[in-house]
């Protein structure tokens, strides 16, 4: 069979009426078809139809071992596409965990994909694109109408910072929990920056005061206020799932980072004036957990 263009292997499935993993395997683990290109539709016959050479089945070992080199691959592309946003490099060992999937969804926002933490199936059409982007695109959004911004996904847990166009930072987050939800925003601009001079930094929330540095129960991290109560501000638990009490949390060193962009490293003290600030905040999305 011959591709009219290039594609994935999951769109020639479809014509081919055959499972897309499998064509993915049967073909060598090839994801984009050029045109012109022949493919192997005849899955698990032991035999390359293109050449006729003997291709032997491989068991359910050689499997695993074909799907950990893929998520390797996954693994080294994502740390590419996201170099010089701030944000750690990933593991690249094969296995695709919650720290994969979420830089997996926050892929697929920026290239304009369905965004899910799942994982990112080989042979698929949004690995295609995936793996033949040289660059992470600024996730479209009314966000990027202002001159300083910030994007919060809840599907991802991630946040997106930038200028304009152009994005500035990518810093994993973690948002509110069940009953304590992040709530939604278009372009809200931030009206509240506490830097806790007084105590090194943390701020302890008036609402869910404690005496030590517990992000759970209401110590802030130099806090920017968005919505009423609603901050971003550094904690030094983030994990890739929503456990915060409505926050948007940040590892210290991001926040730091955050606030160093924002001009605002220097404050002598808490200010509510918004163009010291001059930044706007966009919430999105709907946390689902890994399958």
């Amino acid at each position: 069979m011959k591709a009219e263009s290039d594609t994935s292997i999951e769109a020639i499935s479809v014509g081919a009426a055959a499972d897309p993993f499998a064509l993915w395997l049967e073909n060598g683990q090839v994801d984009l078809v050029n045109s012109g290109d022949l493919v192997d539709v005849c899955a698990d016959n032991a035999l390359n139809d293109v050449d006729g050479e003997p291709r032997p089945v491989l068991d359910d070992a050689g499997i695993q071992v074909a799907l950990s080199a893929n998520v390797e691959r996954q693994q080294a592309k994502l740390n590419e596409l996201f170099a010089g946003y701030n944000l750690p490099e990933l593991a690249v060992d094969g296995v695709s965990g919650s720290l994969t999937g979420q830089r997996l969804c926050a892929a697929r926002l920026a290239l304009g994909l369905d965004t899910t933490i799942g994982d990112m199936a080989p042979g698929s059409a949004e690995q295609t694109t995936l793996f033949a982007s040289d660059t992470l695109p600024t996730p479209n959004s009314t966000a990027i109408e202002s001159e300083r911004w910030v994007l919060i996904d809840r599907t991802c847990q991630m946040m997106f910072i930038g200028t304009g166009t152009d994005t500035t930072f990518v810093f994993p987050t973690s948002t509110g929990s069940e009953g304590f939800e992040t709530r939604d925003q278009d372009r809200s601009a931030a009206f509240r920056f506490n830097p806790a001079l007084d105590n090194g930094g943390w701020h302890d929330s008036s609402e869910f005061p404690v005496g030590v540095d517990n992000p759970l129960n209401g110590n802030l991290y130099k806090p920017l206020y968005f919505d009423l109560g609603q901050a971003i501000h550094g904690a030094n638990n983030v994990p890739p799932t929503p456990q915060s009490k409505g926050c948007a949390r940040l590892r210290v060193d991001d926040q730091n980072t955050f606030v160093g962009w924002l001009g605002l490293d220097d404050a002598t003290g808490e200010t509510w004036r918004k163009d010291e600030m001059n930044v706007t905040v966009n919430v999105q999305g709907e946390f689902i957990p890994r399958p």
